[in-house]
């Protein structure tokens, strides 16, 4: 398949709108699965750093 110019690339015979949204869509879920353990793991090693200071008072409180 070959185009005579770059708008005919982009319009795809009447369907760019398809394709290139379909392109898009498929970028996003890719994106958000490289990003989403990367945040999960921030949030479970501020979440489990809280909890481990909280633990440390409260030791210090029993030995008090």
């Amino acid at each position: 398949m070959s185009f005579d110019s770059v708008a005919s690339f982009i319009a795809m015979g009447g369907h760019g709108l398809y394709v290139w949204s379909a392109y898009g869509l498929g970028l996003v879920v890719l994106l958000a699965n490289l990003c989403a353990p990367y945040i999960t793991r921030r949030r479970f090693f501020a979440i489990e750093g809280e909890r481990a200071r909280r633990g440390a008072v409260d030791a210090d409180e029993v030995k008090s």
